[in-house]
């Protein structure tokens, strides 16, 4: 679903996330606009045509603001997309940006009342000495129309930047976290949150890591992990204390005294970290590794991937142009059996947990055309070179997928590539099952 025009900042996608159901997709991006596509249902003319994504609703979530205490511009971009399971008919997402989370309801309208009594057919009010007979109005069909409202706006809960939020199992609460806070929030209560952790020292000076990402537990409503910059993962227990500072497990992986070096810190940040559906696991992504780590095992990770360890010999460019602090994203299949993540030059990796074989796809135009086949890519280090083998030194960095999200039951993937939304899925069953 790329778009052809030249990209503007705005455009840029910053989230990706699908429903429960897989039915819908929502995106955010830098301009602070959210898109959802629904999924097309299979007709019968067309049996291959289940799978499309087509625009269902657009509109503008937040607006740029102005911080006048601090004398700081506030973004609108979108940081973070959570669906809520759904409940009735209408569709509930919250969407954030750097301050403030708001509640948004969609609904479908495809009927309109006729026949008012004291109203005439462009809504004004009928002089009442004309009306001589009552009738019951009717409901009659119209075209389908998406109306997306705001319910409700969480504010005033962060000093730092939002870098996630996460909906509880018990569909109630859902909390957010800043650099430096985790908040509790119930969805129905906008003028308060609970604060269940805080790692802010006393003086900031003293600060050694930040939280990167947090997410509840898909089962158990007590639980939530957090990550750190310094790699570490924490998970916690709200039935233990009301302030979570205490962690009940840590997990960390002891440093390698031979990879020892200036950026051992930085590329060890985790960016990531999602529970698997089964909730046994946690998948984490640093710059150059994704690992799965086993609720019941803190000392190590139990699987570790190479994302791209080509880029090891390069981190001192990467540094310089920043690249070494882009922070990409992890997730799932359905079954919990295969993990993708997303590198440079539009490509992203998938690996499969059983087999462990692993595969490097490209996100492009041409990967992009109706029932093209994704080719396998590979980049090569110096040596040899074998016809469609890319070298390492010609990748581009600008060109970076860090947002990537699984279809919930089914082998849909959604890309985010700078402005382009690609959209790829499995028909039969291809290499990475």
């Amino acid at each position: 679903m790329p778009s052809h025009r030249v990209p503007s900042e705005a455009d840029v996608i910053s989230t990706v996330e699908f429903n429960h159901t897989g039915e819908l997709l929502a995106t955010g991006d830098k301009g602070g606009r959210v898109v959802v596509f629904q999924r097309e249902p299979e007709s019968k003319n067309a049996p291959h045509s289940q799978g499309e994504y087509d625009v269902y609703s657009t509109f503008q979530s937040h607006e740029p603001e102005f911080d006048y205490l601090k004398s700081l511009e506030i973004e609108e971009k979108i940081n973070k997309i959570k669906w809520l399971p759904q409940q009735n008919a209408a569709h509930s997402l919250l969407s954030t940006n750097d301050k403030t989370i708001k509640l948004w309801k969609i609904t479908e309208r495809d009927k309109r009342p006729e026949g008012y009594n004291l109203k005439d057919e462009e809504g004004k009010l009928k002089d009442l000495s004309t009306v001589t007979s009552l009738q019951v109005p009717v409901l009659k069909p119209m075209d389908l129309m998406v109306e997306v409202s705001p319910r409700r706006v969480f504010a005033n809960g962060h000093t730092y930047h939002i870098n996630s939020i996460s909906v509880n199992s018990d569909c109630e609460t859902y909390m957010s976290a800043d650099d430096l806070r985790i908040n509790l929030w119930h969805l129905a209560i906008t003028d308060r949150s609970f604060n269940i952790v805080d790692i802010k020292p006393a003086n900031m000076e003293d600060l050694t890591e930040v939280i990167t990402a947090s997410e509840f537990h898909p089962h158990h409503c007590n639980l939530f992990v957090y990550s750190s910059s310094k790699g570490s993962l924490r998970l916690c227990d709200m039935r233990a204390a009301a302030l979570c500072d205490k962690h009940s497990k840590l997990f960390e992986e002891p440093e390698d005294p031979s990879n020892r070096s200036f950026f051992s810190e930085i590329i060890s940040s985790v960016s990531d970290v999602k529970f698997s559906h089964s909730g046994r696991y946690m998948l984490t992504r640093d710059y150059l590794t994704v690992k799965v780590w086993d609720l019941n095992m803190e000392a190590r990770p139990i699987e570790t991937y190479q994302v791209h360890d080509y880029l090891r010999s390069k981190l001192c460019s990467l540094y310089e142009n920043d690249c070494i602090f882009d922070k990409f994203e992890c997730a799932w299949n359905g079954s919990d059996s295969v993990i993708m993540t997303g590198a440079y030059n539009n490509f992203f990796r998938m690996f499969d947990r059983n087999t462990k074989r692993d595969v490097t796809l490209e996100a492009s135009r041409e990967s992009s055309k109706p029932r093209a086949v994704l080719k396998p890519r590979r980049v090569c280090v110096g040596g040899k070179r074998r016809r469609d083998d890319i070298s390492v030194d010609s990748l581009d960095f600008t060109r970076k997928i860090l947002h990537t999200a699984w279809h919930p039951a089914e082998n849909i993937i959604a890309i985010a590539a700078t402005n382009n939304l690609y959209i790829f899925q499995d028909k039969v069953n291809s290499e990475m099952h």
